[in-house]
């Protein structure tokens, strides 16, 4: 479990590293109200995602921890939206599109209001 979790945190270092860089580069770059920079992180996450599971089922690569640091590490990471992305697009091609569908919604909506909720908790007296 150790040698799991430090595969897993290497690469989300790494993720988060880039993600940080990404976001200074489009921050210096691109004016605007905008959020760029998170859009381009979870677009890019998302193509990079889809890029690894892809080369990895073509070339039938079964290795688990390449998985771990690449796509639960290194994605997780970097934006949290591709993996969100890639479980929507499963459930889709298995044919729960209902499902994938309440997923969407609920956590777009459940996560705005949770974001709310914390600021309100934590400004509170």
């Amino acid at each position: 479990m150790f040698k799991t979790l430090l595969i897993v945190g290497l690469g989300g270092g790494i993720g988060s590293m880039f993600r940080y860089l990404t976001s200074v580069l489009t921050d210096k770059y691109v004016q605007g109200t905008f959020p760029w920079a998170t859009f381009l992180v979870n677009i890019v996450g998302c193509l990079i995602i889809g890029i690894l599971v892809g080369l990895l089922t073509k070339h039938q690569i079964e290795n688990p921890q390449l998985k771990l640091f690449f796509i639960t590490g290194f994605c997780g990471g970097f934006t949290t939206f591709s993996a969100f992305a890639f479980e929507n697009l499963k459930l889709f091609q298995t044919g729960n599109s209902l499902l994938a569908l309440l997923y969407i919604a609920l956590s777009v909506i459940l996560g705005i209001l949770a974001t709310w909720a914390g600021i309100m908790i934590s400004v509170s007296e």
